[in-house]
């Protein structure tokens, strides 16, 4: 009989024991691994000719307002990045390059090579402008440059841009 009691008292720690024995909470599973994006390919090098480098993508609109024509390049969905303005009272052609780059602008046809400088324009896009006359020979080298024609500025990417008819467009439409 005493044996039956000892049973007693053992078979309740066996049954007692496994509800102290609770298995900790489990751990959370590690974050998923991040995806490190390798960085993005240097820019080709460009050629050592001009003549070679491809075309910044894009294209050439034509439009009127009261002021005078504009030729303006640049995505059909976006801002133009370069504009060629005829201020018809004044009798002035300006060439503005989307940015706010002050240094000088150089500009290679296949005739003339040339630095002008530009400054900030002011208006509610950011863009840097020259004044030129509008018989200046810089005009008549961008309308009739072989293809294409260039825009040079220290710290930006140049603008390859095709030599297309609304250039002279413009140009003739400010000369009268």
């Amino acid at each position: 009989m005493r044996l039956f009691p000892v049973l007693r008292l053992a078979a309740l720690s066996i049954a007692a024991a496994p509800a102290g024995c609770v298995a900790p909470p489990a751990a959370p599973p590690p974050p998923p691994p991040t995806r490190v994006l390798p960085p993005a390919p240097a820019p080709a090098p460009l050629a050592r000719d001009w003549r070679d480098w491809p075309v910044t993508p894009g294209t050439w609109r034509y439009e009127q307002d009261a002021r005078g024509a504009r030729a303006l390049f640049g995505l059909p969905n976006g801002e133009a990045r370069l504009v060629l303005r005829c201020d018809l009272p004044a009798r002035r052609m300006f060439v503005s390059r989307a940015g706010t780059v002050a240094t000088p602008l150089t500009v290679r046809t296949t005739s003339v090579t040339r630095a002008v400088t530009v400054r900030p324009t002011g208006g509610a896009s950011p863009y840097v402008a020259v004044e030129l006359p509008v018989r200046d020979p810089l005009l008549d080298a961008m309308a009739f440059s072989r293809g294409r024609f260039v825009m040079e500025q220290a710290g930006v990417p140049p603008l390859v841009v095709p030599s297309w008819a609304e250039i002279g467009r413009v140009i003739e439409d400010c000369r009268g």
